[in-house]
């Protein structure tokens, strides 16, 4: 299951006056301009929403939208645009004032919430929850931290999330992003075995790299690639081997409570030094810093992959015996480590309803219709009963319940952006075996979790999804800005040049002069905030 990511880090809003001053067009047809009733009698809103090019131009053809419409007796007029174009395109509808009634599955960050707030371009929907919305505050009462993580620190709820929970403490399906995947073929063709420490793993791709494991009598096999920035693809998995590890918003949390920014540490230094072994051995793929993911998935489709990285094989080499999950590697020290992510099944700002909406109850009621169990495990995998495509799932009338179905060599994530709505969803735990069974590739990458990546986390914290104040996130994201691109600039050149030692001290002391020592103050004093 591929996962959608929304913004990592807080980014900025374009002002609003600045960006109307330069432009006017018609945006998306108005909110409160447009006709709000049709002539059949339905209330007709207005919505803004991305979708993947794989799905219908317009979302009113999806069959979800099409049974929603007709339980709920409301039409959405959708102004749709690709995923690809839609955060500019949403930037430039609200900078035109010419608002939508809502943004589903905005893509809002916390910064994006509170400045559009300040502006009054969105306004703040508690009271509509516990008035017209008995689905999501059932939600709210069953598991009741969520409130709080959807509450800005004036006290208000400007958005509605998207929440699926899967696993939960270290073995959330989310505690480990970027898989290791080797080629298992290759090694039995060989004659070797899985690698165990940072070392073997060296002979290994070298081995893949001299010894013509696909039999072709060419030297095309690619022992090791990766997308260079941070993600599923990226091979920062192997950092833990070094010491607490990297992630992708490089902040790690100790046992005692004290927040850590991963590349300043002397066990990132280590590790990068390994990656320029590998580098210098020939081991790494040619185009690895500089390809986008159709380039990895084509070549990961041809299997010349000894060793890669994503979230599901099934997305890159198929769900085949091909390539199996490496297990952790023991570094010099002889210690293995997992490092943990921050992420959890939490997007804050998948939908806004703006100052515009003049039918603000029946949007409220419309909305809460998704967080009905069978209707959020819908919009979240897709349906049931299309006999226009395949199906995610077959419905149990007697059990009342949602069947995944096979899915038959098809891409999980290529079918749910197909058939799926995203938007404002919930879906908690308990809702796995009596409102839908798990998906089967969901439940095989829980199994890998518990029993190959569990064993070996060492951290019991995580970093908690601070909701910070908007004087705080634009400390964070002004710092983050010049940071976080300088880290990776010169890891990056690290890795090609081997020179990690000699400009380290010079590394560290422009870290600083960037912003560092704010930056953690503020995550630091977030998360305590966060853990009282």
């Amino acid at each position: 299951m591929k996962k959608t990511r929304t913004q990592r880090t807080a980014g900025k809003v374009m002002s609003i006056s600045a960006l109307a001053a330069l432009l006017l067009l018609s945006g998306c047809g108005g909110g409160g301009k447009a006709e709000s009733e049709s002539p059949d009698g339905k209330v007709t809103l207005n919505f803004l929403t991305q979708s993947s090019p794989l799905a219908p131009a317009d979302p009113n053809d999806k069959l979800i939208n099409k049974r929603l419409e007709e339980k709920t007796g409301i039409h959405i007029n959708w102004k749709n645009y690709t995923s690809d174009v839609f955060a500019e395109k949403r930037n430039l509808a609200v900078a035109s004032g010419d608002l939508p009634d809502a943004i589903f599955d905005a893509g809002y960050g916390d910064y994006d919430l509170l400045k559009l707030a300040k502006d009054g371009v969105i306004i703040p929907v508690e009271d509509l929850i516990d008035q017209h919305m008995p689905n999501f505050k059932k939600v709210l009462e069953q598991a009741p931290e969520y409130r709080s993580l959807i509450t800005a620190p004036d006290g208000h709820i400007y958005s509605f999330p998207w929440i699926e929970e899967l696993g939960s403490g270290k073995e959330r399906i989310q505690s480990v992003d970027n898989f290791p995947w080797i080629n298992v073929e290759w090694l039995n063709k060989l004659g070797l075995e899985m690698p165990t420490t940072t070392e073997e793993l060296k002979e290994v791709l070298i081995a893949f790299k001299t010894q013509d494991p696909n039999g072709n009598g060419q030297a095309d096999e690619i022992p090791l690639s990766f997308i260079n920035k941070p993600g599923g693809e990226d091979l920062t998995f192997l950092f833990a081997s070094f010491g607490l590890g990297e992630n992708w918003d490089h902040t790690v949390v100790t046992d005692d409570g004290k927040v850590v920014f991963t590349a300043a540490e002397e066990g990132y230094k280590d590790a990068v030094k390994f990656v320029n072994e590998l580098y210098e051995e020939g081991l790494i793929d040619i185009e690895a810093f500089q390809q986008d993911w159709n380039t990895y998935l084509a070549k990961g489709k041809d299997h010349r992959y000894g060793l890669y990285f994503t979230w599901d094989k099934a997305n890159i080499t198929g769900m085949n015996d091909a390539y199996d999950l490496m297990p952790p590697l023991a570094g010099p020290s002889g210690e293995k480590n997992v490092t943990r992510t921050n992420g959890i099944g939490l997007d804050r700002g998948r939908m806004v309803i703006t100052s515009s909406n003049k039918h603000l109850e029946e949007t409220a009621k419309w909305v809460d219709q998704l967080y009905e169990p069978l209707q959020s495990v819908q919009n979240n995998w897709g349906t049931y009963g299309d006999d226009t495509q395949q199906n995610i799932f077959e419905l149990d009338e007697e059990k009342g319940m949602l069947k995944h179905l096979p899915l038959e060599g098809t891409a999980p994530v290529e079918l749910r952006q197909k058939t799926s709505i995203a938007g404002p969803l919930a879906i908690l735990d308990e809702y796995y075996g009596k409102y839908t069974t798990m998906p089967d590739d969901a439940a095989w990458r829980l199994k890998l979790m518990k029993d190959v990546m569990v064993p070996h986390m060492k951290a019991e914290n995580t970093y908690p999804k601070v909701f910070f104040s908007i004087e705080e996130l634009d400390r964070l994201s002004t710092i983050e800005t010049d940071l976080f691109p300088y880290l990776e600039r010169m890891r990056t050149e690290w890795y090609q040049n081997g020179k990690i030692d000699q400009e380290w001290d010079d590394y560290l002391k422009e870290l600083d002069r960037l912003g560092l020592q704010e930056w953690l103050s503020i995550k630091q004093a977030g998360y305590d905030r966060s853990t009282k």
